[in-house]
């Protein structure tokens, strides 16, 4: 009876032990380290299976293992029974499912998760996020590249993941979608507490062409060039370096971009304000050229104040020339204030103004009828333009180079370059135009030769040529010409063979032309007004007296 009971007990425990589950493998099981020995822990499975595991694999990447006798364990069951008769366990692999199992839910939940930086890969760094390994891509580090990632190796830290794949065992994670996220939170803290005309302090963080960005605490505001200074500013850097604390005015919040716009000069006086009472118009002032362009030159006469010397008001003289020839950047000029306009900033400045206007000088120190002297700096079809004092030009008209030849024909003799007297005939200031005169430098030789001549008077002429229409003649060194039927009263004298050259010959002046230059003559005229002359004195023709009788009794009268 006693055997009979021992056997069905024996067989009760041997079909508990085949209905018994064992642990699947490649299963996560629960274990107990029962020790640890030679770098590794043995674990009790169960099922009286154990296993052994590196010590490596209780380590967290830069930490030493956190183990000991006694701890439970999860561990991933590998293969219930090795050539040893011992489980094939891992504790890593047991962590990476848990892992990925606790990762699939943060991924869904779009939850941050924790992990560390501990391994460099191309294109990025490797990150333990409690026993998976994800790809952390290097632009996804921070806000801003990074050059050393040194400090952030094996610091536990939030992040994002962007991205994975179970079946193939990749996870991309990003520590940059963190630091956002927490920038635009304290972004948004900090603009909450701005408003705009509020003067806070900020360091400079960056400069740029264009301006500079400064660090309010957390958020950056736009620092513009153009808000830097009332003066003009080239270069941000010529007021402003990195890490330098400013104070500066919150000029516009855009609170969709959270866009700040600051400014400097909005916490200075406007310089505009005194404009017009200490820069009266005509007065004159030292200013310093700030700027030249092809219209003109910009000159700084205070800090923040400007004006322009238009092209036009820079040089008397000078027209059609580019203002940097004229003057130069940071030269000092003094200018004179031509217009005010403070509603648009703009003050308006000569260059010139402060310089006597050379042809009024010219005009006092030259009047008509003053010898000068200058080179031909231009010819052209209506006459030569000479070089005068004071960098200005009169010009020389064809009718003003010769008395004895066309214009035409006198221009050829002169070339550019040549010295030449004239004589000033002309200043006209307003039109700023010198009249010159070639020809009138001996003097006006008709004029002189002729000043006492009227129409009508008898002067005597000496014969220089005889031609087939007439006879040449001259007086005091103007020639005239006498035509055949002015030779005499009589047709039968009217011939220029009766002539001979030397001959002196009374002739009566019909026409004194200036512009010409000619004397009309006629030795007829003088014959009939003698013998209307003689008929007045003498008789009339009406006493039956013959004109011989007449004439004769006149030449009679002048012997006695």
């Amino acid at each position: 009876m006693a055997q009979n009971t021992t056997m069905e007990e024996f067989e009760a425990l041997l079909n508990e032990s085949f209905e018994m589950d064992t642990p699947e493998e490649g299963s996560v099981v629960k274990g107990k380290v029962i020790a640890i020995e030679a770098g590794q822990a043995i674990i009790d499975v169960g099922y009286k299976m154990e296993g052994r595991v590196e010590l490596k694999e209780f380590a967290n990447p830069g930490e030493a293992p956190d183990i000991s006798v006694g701890d439970e364990v999860e561990v991933f069951l590998r293969s219930a029974e090795n050539a040893r008769g011992e489980a094939v366990i891992s504790r890593e692999m047991a962590r990476r499912e848990e892992a990925w199992d606790r990762l699939e839910k943060a991924y869904a939940d779009d939850a941050r998760v924790e992990g560390a930086i501990f391994g460099r890969v191309k294109g990025g760094f490797t990150v333990d996020l409690g026993g998976a390994v994800a790809f952390l891509p290097g632009s996804q580090v921070d806000v801003r590249p990074v050059r050393d990632a040194g400090p952030l190796m094996g610091l536990k830290q939030p992040f994002q993941i962007l991205k994975m794949d179970r079946r193939r065992g990749n996870i991309v994670v990003s520590r940059r979608a963190i630091l956002e996220e927490s920038r635009a939170e304290q972004r948004a803290e900090v603009i909450g507490n701005l408003t705009e005309g509020q003067a806070v302090d900020g360091v400079v963080k960056n400069i740029t062409e264009y301006g500079a960005f400064v660090d309010l605490g957390g958020v950056d505001g736009l620092l513009h060039v153009t808000d830097m200074a009332w003066r003009r500013v080239n270069h941000p850097s010529e007021i402003l370096s990195i890490g330098e604390t400013v104070k500066v005015q919150v000029i516009k919040i855009n609170k969709e971009t959270h866009r700040i716009s600051l400014g400097m000069k909005q916490l200075q006086e406007d310089p505009w304000d005194l404009v017009g009472a200490k820069y009266p118009l005509g007065t004159v002032h030292k200013g310093r050229v700030t700027n030249i362009t092809d219209y003109g030159a910009f000159v700084e006469l205070e800090p923040g104040i400007e004006g322009l010397v238009h092209v036009s008001e820079m040089s008397w003289t000078k027209k059609n020339v580019h203002p940097g020839k004229i003057v130069s950047t940071s030269q000092e000029v003094d200018v004179m204030v031509l217009e005010i306009d403070p509603a648009k900033r703009r003050v308006s400045l000569g260059l010139k103004q402060t310089m006597r206007n050379p042809w009024e000088v010219f005009a006092e120190t030259h009047p008509e009828g003053t010898q000068v002297e200058g080179e031909v700096k231009n010819i052209t079809e209506f006459g030569l333009f000479i070089g005068l004092e004071g960098d200005i030009d009169g010009m020389v008209h064809l009718s003003d180079l010769s008395w004895d030849e066309r214009g035409e024909d006198a221009i050829q003799n002169y070339r550019k370059g040549d010295e030449v007297q004239a004589v000033v005939s002309e200043v006209d200031v307003e039109k700023e135009r010198i009249s010159l005169s070639i020809k009138a430098l001996g003097g006006d030789k008709f004029a002189e030769a002729v000043g006492g001549v009227k129409r009508g008077s008898i002067i005597t002429v000496t014969v220089t040529s005889i031609e087939d229409g007439g006879i040449e003649v001259e007086y005091e060194g103007m020639k005239s010409f006498i035509r055949r039927s002015d030779l005499s009263r009589d047709r039968s004298e009217q011939r220029p063979e009766r002539f001979s050259v030397g001959d002196k010959v009374d002739v009566r002046v019909t026409n004194v032309d200036s512009k010409t230059r000619r004397l009309g003559l006629s030795i007829k005229a003088r014959e009939i007004a003698e013998e209307k002359e003689a008929v007045q004195q003498y008789g009339s023709s009406d006493s039956g007296a013959s004109l011989g009788d007449i004439l004769g009794a006149a030449l009679k009268s002048d012997d006695t």
